[in-house]
């Protein structure tokens, strides 16, 4: 399959910008004018007995001899949920292949999103390659298709491929990590997983869990065990009263996507609550208040009603980069904006999940954080 470059503009072909009813009120009372962050189409939910697509957008680690056993028992944990596993055509093909190949990778999405009989997909790990992959998905082949997709890390640009395209993705556990886990999917994790994926009802409070690690998954060991930790819950960074907003972000990668079909503008987080991970080296002092500033410049800072900060990754208390998004949010104007540290996804363990598009809630006065919609029809 040829290399096909892809422009915004077709990304942004037949996207809907339909409003739901109160969307203009909702506006005036934040004082904000113009248009919102798109609506985004939600897919339907998840029934025991439905496929679920393993693709491999980012590292073809889930392929790989030594690695396979991990896929293996994240299939065992899926399926004891009730789904079918089916791996994509190219998933298995070993991380040689899949790193010389990107359009295989990009192949096996369209080819999820096109099969009537794959209901989700799921990513079997992350890694720092999937952008290569972009230029070979054909859009049309996604947008026709609205269906759950599921992974974190750098899926996170596939989860910005389907925002343009209209439709709402899920952050939330990749196959290989956290899902699974050699101990046991955790409790937490499955929770939220099947909550969000399998229920069309209000999601509600996300309360944090009771115990996390930020210890690093061991990939080959089939016998190693990550020690839990006990969890102090959210902590208020700054903020007060309560805002609401959509659903959006990743991590701080997001400013990388600048110059690229999936570049991102100040309307894409208008009215949003934004939700960044903790991937060491995207959030960093430094990288914080990179990440910051280019918001600023932009024009998009002033457009986010709140944000939520993902469960440290490191054995860290977090306190420099709390220190610095306190500062430079004061510096830009934005020293009243809510922000929330210590929401469970991203690269710790366990892991909610988090709909794009669905609006949620910060509360500073309880400090709590819920999704006040379903994620799914």
């Amino acid at each position: 399959m040829g290399s096909r470059t892809i422009s915004k503009g077709e990304i942004f072909q037949n996207n809907s910008e339909e409003r739901r009813p109160g969307t203009t009120k909702k506006l005036a009372e934040t004082g904000k004018e113009g248009k919102r962050m798109k609506e985004l189409r939600k897919p339907p939910k998840l029934c025991r007995g439905d496929t679920i697509a393993v693709v491999s957008p980012c590292h073809g680690w889930a392929g790989d001899a030594k690695i396979r056993w991990k896929y293996q028992l994240g299939v065992t944990y899926l399926q004891e949920t009730g789904l079918k596993v089916l791996p994509a055509p190219n998933a298995l093909r070993g991380s040689a292949y899949l790193s010389e190949n990107p359009e295989a990778r990009a192949e096996d999405i369209m080819w999820a999103f096109e099969n009537a009989d794959v209901k989700a997909i799921i990513a079997s790990v992350g890694g720092n390659d999937s952008i290569r992959i972009i230029p070979y998905i054909e859009s049309s082949r996604i947008r026709t298709y609205p269906k759950i997709f599921i992974g974190y890390s750098d899926v996170m640009n596939l989860h910005i491929l389907a925002y343009h395209c209209g439709l709402s993705s899920f952050y939330g556990c990749n196959l290989l990590s956290p899902l699974a886990e050699a101990q046991g999917w955790h409790p937490y994790s499955r929770k939220w997983f099947e909550k969000v994926l399998f229920s069309d009802s209000e999601i509600g409070v996300i309360e944090p869990s009771k115990e996390w690690t930020y210890e690093e998954v061991d990939y080959f060991d089939p016998l190693h065990r990550r020690t839990y930790y006990p969890n102090n819950g959210y902590e208020l960074i700054q903020g007060e009263g309560t805002v609401k907003g959509r659903l959006f972000g990743g991590h701080t990668g997001l400013k990388e996507l600048e110059n690229t079909p999936l570049a991102l503008d100040a309307e894409d987080f208008r009215d949003t609550i934004l939700f960044l991970e903790d991937i060491p080296e995207f959030f960093t002092p430094l990288a914080i208040e990179d990440f910051l500033r280019w918001l600023d410049r932009i024009g998009a800072l002033g457009e986010i009603n709140g944000m939520i900060l993902g469960k440290a990754s490191e054995n860290t208390t977090f306190t420099r980069q709390k220190e610095t998004v306190r500062d430079v949010l004061s510096q830009l104007g934005q020293g009243k904006l809510p922000v929330i540290y210590g929401v469970n996804f991203g690269h710790s363990s366990p892991v909610c999940v988090l709909p794009y598009g669905a609006e949620a809630e910060i509360n500073c006065e309880k400090i709590s954080f819920s999704i006040l919609e379903s994620g799914v029809l």
